[in-house]
């Protein structure tokens, strides 16, 4: 079974005015962790603490097709 995570940007204010959304799919939680470390940059990285929060707390929508392949959607950052 695979997900569509809508996860908010965990960059948190006032540490920083970027935020956004992005769309993941995933099977699960650790997955969808695990394509997120991968996509972050180097800035976002001071904030690793913070993925499996926003990943846990995110909107998640069960796929019809099960066949999807694990990866991020779309981002949207400022």
């Amino acid at each position: 079974m695979k997900y569509l995570y809508l996860i908010d940007y965990w960059v948190p204010f006032p540490a920083s005015e970027y935020g956004g959304v992005l769309s993941v799919i995933a099977a699960d939680d650790h997955e969808c962790h695990d394509l997120l470390l991968n996509w972050r940059d180097e800035y976002i990285a001071t904030h690793d603490n913070r993925i499996m929060d926003r990943v846990v707390h995110s909107h998640k929508f069960v796929l019809a097709n099960d066949f999807e392949d694990s990866r991020i959607v779309d981002t949207f950052t400022t």
